[in-house]
Formats: C-alpha cells, structure tokens, sequence
C-alpha cells in the first residue's frame, strides 16, 4: 500500500509544525506522501511546509475556503497513493502510528478505518480535561476508541483512513459541516466496504479549545446527529438522547432542590464526582479531574442542546 496523509488546514501553521515533525520521526520506513490543504486561510502555513520539503515528500495546494470535508475530498482527488489516511491539524502522532496501521491493514485489510485520540503527558490541564470528556467510558461510553466501547465503531475524520476505492465510489465525504464523517462511514457501509477500530493507532488530539468553543463544537456535534438519524434511521440510538435528557434532568434538579427536594440533584452529585475521582486518578491531578467536571458539563449541555435544537427546528428549516 501507497499511504497519503491528507491533512485540511485553516489558519493554524503552528499545529502543522508539530504535525510533521511527529511524521518525521516515524518508526516505520514506510512509503507515504503527505497532502495538505491549505483552506482558504489568512494565516497560511506554506513557510512551514517548505522547511520539511526535504524531509518528507509532501504536496501542498491553496483553495478557496470551503470547509474540511470539501478539502478532504480534495487532497484526495489529488493525493498520488492508494490508501488515505484522513487527519485534522491539531493531531501529534506517536511515533508507532504508521507501522501499527501499515501492520493492522496488511493482517486484516478493510476499506476504512478509525482509530482512537488521547492526551500527551504534556497538554495542559483544560486539554486533558476536553480529551477526557470526550473519550472517558464514564462520559461518551467510549465511542471514540474506547477498548469497551459498545456497538459498532464509527471512525472519526481526525483520525481515520480510507482506501482510494472507497474514495471513488462514494464520493467522499458530503458538504454537511458537522457529522460528515459519520456520514461518509454510513454510506461506506452502504456500499458494502467494511471498517475497522485500529485501537493502537491513536492520536495525540491537542485541541486549542476555550470552554467556549468547546461548548460550539459539541453543540454542533448535537445538531448533526438528528439530520444523520433521518438519513439513516436504522443508525438511531436511544443513547443518543442521553446528553440531552441529562441537561433536562440536571436543570430539573437544580429547580427541584428551591422546592426542599434533594434527591434527584444527589444524583448528579454522585456522578459528577465519580467523574472527577476517575479524571483525577487517570491524569494524576486534582485540577484536572475538577476541569473534567466542568467539560463533562459543557459537553452535556453543548451536545444535549443542539440534538434538542435541531430535532425540534431542522425539519422547518428544511434540512
């Protein structure tokens, strides 16, 4: 297999810089190209992509702003090998990566697959706080990656490949701004072609976000999952709810606890601090295990918010 990286970028070139230095310094001697789209960015990384020209064999291309998965599409139509591997800027690759997804593909090879994120020892504390609300069993049930993960994984395009037959057949991925690659992996599956969790190759996902973007970005995540369940119904799940009847609840309990009624918000409380104690053993840190509350919420309420927003009012809108 010819491996092409495809990497979407906008207005972030320090995150290219760490990028493709943890591509340089591959275990594998693998044969791979590195593609990257520059998307329309002010901000452009192209100084950064000239200084690893000689260490790396990389193509670089300007466009027009379009979003990521339109520049997914491509760096594809224009990526020279015969398997992708679709990663977003803001990933470190351990050092592994490569040969972990080289070996899983020669053993057991599929058309698609995903593989996990995680924190780096050295994120800060709100990183690791993000990356544990939204991988922790405890918080998403492990949806991302998670070993114990329940039902049938769904690669996410921060960190998942396909073949360039899967690319040609279906097109790609669609022109929706969040959930398109849930999306694309659903008409994957359609089309008959198989994916797999790679659960060795993971990322080290250093996310930039504040808790106000963070709220944005799961908010945004909650707006796509109605539109996915009415183009896919048979992909409806009644756990897909859970965010949003946790944001209910919790709203609830909180009104309920002016009436002298105690027990519901107890509830959470015992929740909540199950997740700090896990965040605090996991990370090694107080602080994170009390900002993994505060993300864990933002989360709940971001997601629950917008599943809730666009079930009621995407149907009018015409979406």
């Amino acid at each position: 297999m010819n491996f092409s990286i495809i990497i979407p970028v906008y207005n972030r070139p320090q995150e290219i810089e760490e990028l493709l230095y943890s591509l340089i310094r591959q275990e594998a001697t693998l044969n791979f190209e590195v593609v990257i789209v520059e998307d329309g960015s002010s901000e452009t990384c192209q100084h950064i992509v000239e200084k690893y020209k000689s260490k790396l064999s990389l193509q670089y291309f300007f466009k027009e702003n379009s979003g990521p998965g339109a520049s997914r599409n491509y760096g594809m139509e224009r990526a020279k090998g015969n398997y992708f591997i679709i990663l977003d800027s803001d990933v470190i690759l351990p050092e592994h990566y490569m040969s972990v997804v080289s070996s899983q593909l020669e053993e057991k090879f599929t058309d698609g697959f995903g593989g996990p994120d995680a924190a780096h020892k050295d994120f800060t504390p709100l990183q690791k706080a993000i990356n544990y609300a939204m991988t922790s069993l405890l918080t998403t049930g492990g949806i991302r990656g998670k070993k114990k993960g329940v039902g049938k994984f769904q690669p996410r395009s921060f960190n998942m490949g396909i073949s360039k037959t899967a690319f040609q057949r279906t097109n790609g991925f669609s022109d929706m701004r969040a959930g398109e690659d849930i999306d694309f992996t659903f008409r994957m599956w359609e089309a008959g072609f198989e994916t797999q969790l790679i659960a060795k190759a993971f990322v080290y996902h250093k996310r930039r976000n504040t808790i106000g973007s963070f709220f944005k970005q799961t908010f945004a995540f909650g707006t796509a999952r109605p539109i996915l369940n009415r183009k896919y119904p048979e992909t409806r799940k009644l756990t897909y709810w859970f965010p949003s009847l946790f944001a209910l609840g919790f709203d609830l309990s909180i009104l309920l606890l002016f009436f002298g009624h105690w027990y519901l918000i107890a509830f959470f409380a015992v929740y909540l601090t199950a997740i700090f104690a896990d965040a605090t053993v996991e990370n090694k840190s107080i602080r994170v295990g009390f900002l993994s509350v505060v993300t864990s919420l933002t989360q709940f309420f971001g997601y629950g918010l917008g599943f809730l927003e666009s079930l009621l009012f995407s149907k009018t809108k015409g979406v």
